[in-house]
C-alpha cells in the first residue's frame, strides 16, 4: 500500500483529496493512511475518530495522518490519539512540501520517535490570503463528472458555522487559471465540470476587478466551447449576479440545477443566524430562476432545531419547500459547535432536533418524488456515470444500463422506482 485517503464532507473535501493522493505520493510517502476529516458537525468528527481507530486495527503497521477541517480546528486532539501519527493544516494539506516534512518525520522516527509537538504541523488558516489553483491531471480520462476548487474560505461569519476557522478567509483562484484547467480536462474527455468552492457566490472579491461568478461562468463558457456541460456547487443566493442570472437564462450548458444555502424559513432564526437573506428573497429568488429557466431543479439545505427554534418557526422552514419549490433537500439536524456564538444560545432538546429533522426529510421525499413523476415522458440529456446509472441535467438519478460512462445520451424518461427515473 501507498496512500490510501479517507475522505470526509463535502465535494470540496472530495476534490482536495485527489491533490493530497498525488503530493503525498510524490514525497515519497508509503503504507500511509490520510484522514481528510470534516469538521461540519459533531457526528462528522466523531465519525473520523471512529475510522481513525479501526483503521490502525486493521493496519497497525501504517502511519496515520490526519487533515481537513477537523483537524485544523482540533488538532490537539487528533494528536492526543495514540494511532494518529501527524496532523497537517488544511492549508498545507494542498503543498507538496507538507508530505515532504511528513516523510521526513517518519523516517527519523524510528531512531528517535516522534515526540507530541511534532505531531502537529498546523499553521494559522487566517493568515492565508491566496490560493494557488491545482489542476489535476491525475483524474481518470474520460471520468464523466471532474471538480474545479475556484474559491475556498468564508468572510461571513454564520453564528452556527465552525468551517470559517477551519478553511480560514474567502480566497479565489485567477480566472485565467480555471478556464486553463476546464480547458485542460475538457481536453481529456471529461463531459461535465463542477465549480466548487466553500462561499462559491464570493468568488472574486479578491481579485483585481473583483469580478464575479458570473463572470467566471461566462468566461469559461466563451473560452471552452467545447466544454459539454457546466455545474455550479452550493450558493448563497443573496449574492447572485446579473451576469450569473444571465447564463441560466441564456446558456444550455450551465446545467438547470441549483443547490442554495437556505438553513431556514424563519426570519428571527435566520437573523440569529447571522444570515444576509429573508425568507422572502428565498422565495423571490427561485420564482426569478424559474422565470429564467422554466424547467430548473432547486435543492437547499436546512437546519432542523435551530437554538430557539419553536414549533411555529420550523413549520416556517417545513413550508417553506413548497413555496420554493424544492427539488432536493439537505437536512442538518443542528449539532452545537464548541465556540460558536450559537452554541451559547438556548438549545432545543436533542429528541425534538431529531424528530424535526424526520419531518423535514419526509417533506423533503414527497417533493422529490412529485418531481420524479413529473419527468414522465420527457426527454433528458443523460451523463452517464457508470454502468447502472446517469443524471439528468437537473442532477436526477437516472437507472440505465448497457451504455458507455461518460457518453452523453438523449433518452426518454419511462418512469421511477421512488429514488431514481428509469429509462
Amino acid at each position: 500500500m501507498s496512500v490510501e485517503i479517507v475522505t470526509f464532507g463535502c465535494r470540496l473535501n472530495a476534490f482536495e483529496s485527489e491533490v493530497i493522493a498525488r503530493e503525498a505520493e510524490s514525497a515519497g510517502l508509503t503504507d500511509t493512511i490520510v484522514i481528510n476529516s470534516c469538521a461540519v458537525t459533531n457526528e462528522a468528527v466523531a465519525q473520523a475518530r471512529q475510522s481513525i481507530r479501526r483503521m490502525k486495527r486493521e493496519r497497525p503497521d501504517a502511519r496515520i495522518v490526519v487533515t481537513g477541517c477537523a483537524a485544523q480546528t482540533q488538532a490537539q486532539m487528533f494528536a492526543e490519539m495514540a494511532e494518529v501519527d501527524r496532523v497537517v493544516g488544511n492549508d498545507d494539506k494542498m503543498r507538496g512540501e507538507a508530505w515532504q516534512a511528513a516523510r521526513a518525520a517518519f523516517d527519523r522516527a524510528p531512531a528517535f520517535g516522534i515526540d507530541h509537538c511534532e505531531k502537529i504541523a498546523v499553521a494559522d488558516i487566517m493568515s492565508v490570503r491566496e490560493m494557488a489553483p491545482h489542476l489535476l491531471d491525475g483524474f481518470k480520462a474520460g471520468l464523466p463528472r471532474v471538480f474545479v476548487q475556484v474559491q475556498n474560505g468564508c468572510d461571513h461569519r454564520c453564528t452556527f458555522c465552525i468551517i470559517p476557522y477551519g478553511r480560514g478567509n474567502s480566497r479565489s483562484v485567477p480566472m485565467g487559471a480555471v478556464v486553463d484547467q476546464v480547458r485542460a480536462l475538457t481536453e481529456r474527455g471529461h463531459a461535465e465540470i463542477v465549480l466548487t468552492g466553500v462561499d462559491l457566490t464570493s468568488y472574486g472579491a479578491d481579485l483585481p476587478g473583483t469580478p464575479k461568478l458570473g463572470q467566471l461562468t461566462k468566461q469559461i463558457l466563451r473560452h471552452v466551447p467545447e466544454l459539454k456541460r457546466l455545474r455550479i456547487s452550493s450558493i448563497d443566493s443573496i449574492e447572485v449576479d446579473r451576469d450569473l442570472l444571465d447564463v441560466i437564462a441564456g446558456d444550455e450548458r450551465l446545467m438547470p440545477h441549483l443547490h442554495l444555502s437556505l438553513q431556514s424559513g424563519d426570519d428571527l432564526v435566520l437573523k440569529r443566524m447571522k444570515r444576509r437573506h429573508s425568507r422572502r428573497d428565498s422565495i423571490e429568488f427561485c420564482a426569478q430562476a424559474r422565470r429564467l429557466r422554466p424547467d430548473i431543479a432547486i435543492g437547499a439545505d436546512i437546519i432542523a432545531g435551530f437554538p430557539t427554534e419553536s414549533e411555529e418557526m420550523f413549520a416556517r422552514s417545513r413550508d417553506l419547500v413548497g413555496e420554493c419549490g424544492l427539488t432536493f433537500l439537505h437536512v442538518f439536524p443542528y449539532s452545537k459547535r464548541p465556540g460558536t456564538p450559537a452554541s451559547r444560545m438556548p438549545q432545543v432538546a436533542g429528541e425534538i432536533i431529531k424528530d424535526r429533522a424526520k419531518r423535514l426529510r419526509a417533506v423533503g421525499e414527497a417533493a422529490l418524488a412529485q418531481r420524479l413523476a413529473s419527468e414522465l415522458g420527457q426527454q433528458r440529456q443523460i451523463l452517464i456515470e457508470s454502468a447502472v446509472q446517469g443524471r439528468t441535467e437537473h442532477f436526477i438519478p437516472v437507472d440505465i444500463s448497457g451504455e458507455m460512462p461518460g457518453a452523453v445520451r438523449q433518452l426518454t424518461i419511462t418512469g421511477n422506482d421512488g429514488a431514481r427515473l428509469t429509462v
